[in-house]
C-alpha cells in the first residue's frame, strides 16, 4: 500500500517470476534430488582442490561446498583456461578464485587441472569426498508439493493447472491503469532462448561479450532517441530502482556543486505511486503539490511550495502524462519553474507508452527518467519480474548515471545499483527486437493506437460512468479514470464489486482506488484488438445495468451478482440456489455465451480488508522450526 509522502519501501518490481521458477526447480528434484546435485557439487570442488594441493599448490584449506581459492600466476592460469573453454575468477595477480556447479562434469574438471598444468592421479568417478562436518539431520521441503512432481509430463499438468487459474494476456485484456500490461510477442521473446545471451555469465570477461556489448549499446542508443535525453543507463533491475538511481544522480549532482542542503523533493497528487518512497530512500523530504479540479498540477500551489522551500528544492517528480490519465498543457512552465528555483525536474517513465514518438521528455523539460521496459518496451510484467528500468539524464547528470566496479566507468560518484554491471541484460534481447522490428513508424503508430484505444473507452463508457479527467481539448491520454463513487453513493455498490464481477465477465479489473479513491483507472494499451475493447465496453455497460437493477430495488443490495462476484463453478452448481438472480446471470452475464472460453474464478468473494489485516501463514508454524532448530543442536 502505497501512501504518498508517507511511504517508506519502493519494492514495485519483485523477481517473483525468477522465484516460482526456481520453486519448481526445488519441486521437480525434491529434497532428495537436490541433495544428490549439492553432494556431487561437492566431490567435484573436493577433488579438484585436492589434486592442486598435492601437485603443490597453496589452496583453501578447511570445509567447503563449491568455491575454493588458489595460490598461482593468475595470468598464466587463467590465458590456459580460457584456451580450455572455461572461465576463473581472478582475485588478484596471485589468486584464482573457482567455482564448480551443477553443470560440470569430471572431463570439466580434468580441463581445469589442465589448465594448472596438472595431471590427475586416480579417476574423478573413483574419489569419495570426506563426510561434511556440517550436514544437515532435519528434514526440509517436507510439504506435498516438493514430492509429487517428478516427471516433465506431471510438471507440465501442475504449471497449466495454475495458469488455468489465473487471467492473463493469453485469455483476456488486462486493463491495469498506470501497468501498462501489453502483448510480449512471440519474435520478441525469442532470443531469451539463444544460448548466446542466455548461457553468459555477468561478469564474463569483455573480448567474450562484444554481442552483448553491441546490444547494450544499441538499446541506450535507441532510448536516448526515443526520450530525447543523452545518455541512459540500463544497470537498474527495475522501475523502482530507476527511481533510486535517478534521484542518486540528482542528488550527486547538486553534492558536486556545494548544494548539500537540496533535499526537498516537490510530487503532485497526479504523480505515479511509487515516487514518494524513492525520494524517501534517498533521504529527500517529500512535499505534495495539490491538483486542480481536472487534474492538472495546480500551478498557484506549485509557485508556493517553491517559494517556501526555495533554497533547499532538490527535485520535482512529475508523471507525464499524468496519473489522472491527462497531458498536462503547462508541463513546460512546471520544468521552469522548477529549473528558475535551482532544482532537477524527474520524470517518471511509467505513462512513455503515451509519449514514444510523439513527445520527448527530455525536450520539454526534464533532466533525468526512468523508462519501464516491462511497460512501454514489451518485456514481460506479469509475475512481478525480472524487471528492468533504466534512466535516462541530460549531459549535466551523465558523469552520476551508476557505476560497477567491474565496468570501465568503475568509480562513478553514485555507485551501482545492481549487483551486476548491467543489470537483467539477457531481458534486453526483447527491447532489442521489439524497437528494431517496430521502426520510428511503427513506435509512433503504437503511441498513437494506445491514445486511441483509451478514448475510445472513455467515449462507450461516459454515458454510463464519468470520465473523472479530461485535458485541455476534452480527451484522454492512454488511460482514463471512471468515477464509480455515485454507485456506492446511491446503490451501495462499491468499486470493489466492480472488480470482482467483471470476473465473472472473464477479465482483469482495472487499477483500482488509485489515484483516486474509488475509481477505477483503464489502460486498454494498443495490443487489443477493436473486438476485445468492445467486449470489455459491453462487460463494464452490462455491470451498470445490473447497477440499475439494485437502484430500482429488483434485487436486494445485499444479495445481488455484484456484491456476490465472482461466482465459481461450484457455487453455480449446487443443488440448492437461494440468490434472488437466475445461476445463468451469476456465470454467464450479459448474455455471456456458453461457447466462450468460459474463465471461473477458483476461489469466490474474499474480504481483502480482513486479509490485510489478519495475515495466514499456509507454510508449516513457527513451532515446528524451533523445534528443527533444537534437534539439530543437540
Amino acid at each position: 500500500h502505497i501512501r504518498r509522502e508517507k511511504a517508506t519501501s519502493n519494492i514495485c518490481t519483485a523477481q517473483a517470476l525468477l522465484a516460482m521458477i526456481a520453486t519448481f526447480y526445488a519441486s521437480y528434484h525434491g529434497p532428495q534430488g537436490l541433495a544428490g546435485i549439492a553432494r556431487n557439487i561437492r566431490t567435484l570442488a573436493l577433488y579438484a582442490r585436492e589434486q592442486l594441493k598435492n601437485a603443490g599448490y597453496e589452496v583453501t584449506t578447511g570445509d567447503l561446498f563449491d568455491t575454493f581459492t588458489v595460490t598461482a600466476n593468475a595470468t598464466d592460469v587463467i590465458t590456459r583456461a580460457v584456451e580450455l573453454g572455461i572461465n576463473l575468477r581472478k582475485i588478484d595477480s596471485h589468486t584464482v578464485g573457482i567455482s564448480i556447479d551443477e553443470t560440470c562434469d569430471p572431463q570439466d574438471i580434468i580441463n581445469l587441472l589442465s589448465a594448472f598444468s596438472v595431471a590427475p592421479t586416480g579417476s574423478v568417478e573413483s574419489y569419495i569426498a570426506p563426510e561434511l562436518t556440517l550436514a544437515r539431520h532435519t528434514d526440509y521441503l517436507s510439504q506435498a508439493f516438493f514430492h509429487r512432481y517428478r516427471t516433465e509430463t506431471q510438471m507440465m499438468r501442475y504449471m497449466q493447472t495454475l495458469a488455468d487459474r489465473d487471467i492473463a494476456l493469453n485469455r483476456a485484456m488486462i486493463p491495469l491503469g498506470s501497468c501498462t500490461m501489453k502483448l510480449n510477442a512471440a519474435a520478441e521473446m525469442a532470443a531469451v532462448t539463444w544460448s548466446c545471451f542466455s548461457d553468459i555469465h555477468p561478469f564474463a570477461p569483455a573480448d567474450q561479450t562484444a554481442g552483448y556489448a553491441k546490444l547494450i549499446g544499441d538499446i541506450e542508443s535507441m532510448l536516448c532517441a526515443c526520450t530525447g535525453y543523452d545518455a541512459t543507463s540500463v544497470q537498474p533491475n527495475a522501475g523502482s530502482q530507476g527511481e533510486y538511481a535517478g534521484l542518486l544522480a540528482i542528488k550527486r549532482y547538486h553534492e558536486s556543486r556545494g548544494d548539500h542542503d537540496r533535499n526537498i523533493c516537490l510530487i503532485p497528487q497526479s504523480a505515479h505511486g511509487t515516487n514518494p518512497a524513492s525520494a524517501q530512500m534517498c533521504g529527500m523530504k517529500v512535499v505534495v503539490v495539490a491538483c486542480d479540479n481536472d487534474g492538472n498540477i495546480d500551478v498557484a500551489d506549485l509557485e508556493v511550495k517553491i517559494s517556501t522551500h526555495a533554497d533547499a528544492l532538490g527535485a520535482i517528480m512529475i508523471t507525464y502524462p499524468s496519473t489522472h490519465g491527462v497531458f498536462e498543457s503547462h508541463v513546460r512552465k512546471v520544468c521552469k519553474l522548477v529549473h528558475d528555483a535551482g532544482g532537477q525536474v524527474y520524470i517518471d517513465g511509467a505513462n512513455l507508452n503515451a509519449m514514444v514518438g510523439v513527445a520527448q521528455p527530455g525536450a520539454f523539460g526534464g533532466d533525468v527518467s526512468h523508462l519501464n521496459l516491462h511497460k512501454t518496451f514489451c518485456i514481460p510484467h506479469g509475475g512481478g519480474g525480472p524487471g528492468v528500468g533504466p534512466i535516462g539524464v541530460g549531459a549535466h547528470l551523465a558523469p552520476f548515471l551508476p557505476g560497477h566496479r567491474e565496468m570501465s566507468e568503475a568509480g562513478n560518484a553514485t555507485g551501482a545499483v545492481s549487483a551486476a554491471p548491467w543489470g537483467s541484460a539477457l531481458i534486453l534481447t526483447i527491447t532489442w527486437m521489439y524497437i528494431r522490428m517496430m521502426g520510428a513508424d511503427g513506435l509512433r503508430e503504437a503511441t498513437r493506437h494506445a491514445i486511441l484505444s483509451a478514448n475510445y473507452i472513455a467515449s462507450k463508457l461516459g454515458n454510463h460512468y464519468q470520465v473523472l479527467y479530461k485535458g485541455d481539448n476534452g480527451y484522454v491520454a492512454h488511460e482514463c479514470i471512471l468515477d464509480t463513487r455515485v454507485l456506492k453513493d446511491k446503490a451501495g455498490i462499491t468499486v470493489e464489486d466492480i472488480a470482482k464481477r467483471l470476473i465473472d465477465y472473464g477479465f482483469h479489473a482495472p487499477t483500482m482506488s488509485f489515484p483516486v479513491a474509488g475509481t477505477l483507472m483503464i489502460e486498454p494499451t494498443e495490443s487489443e484488438p477493436l473486438r476485445e475493447i468492445d467486449r470489455f465496453c459491453d462487460a463494464m455497460s452490462g455491470i451498470y445495468r445490473e447497477y440499475e437493477e439494485v437502484l430500482a430495488g429488483r434485487v436486494p443490495a445485499d444479495d445481488n451478482p455484484l456484491c456476490n462476484a465472482p461466482h465459481t463453478a461450484r457455487a453455480v452448481t449446487r443443488d440448492v440456489w437461494e440468490h434472488p438472480y437466475s445461476r445463468e446471470q451469476a456465470a454467464f452475464p450479459a448474455n455471456l455465451s456458453a461457447d466462450e472460453n468460459k474463465y471461473w474464478s477458483p476461489v469466490g468473494r474474499v474480504d481483502n480488508v480482513y486479509g490485510d489485516k489478519h495475515l495466514i501463514c499456509t507454510c508449516p508454524p513457527l513451532e515446528s522450526y524451533l523445534e528443527d532448530t533444537e534437534s539439530s543442536v543437540g
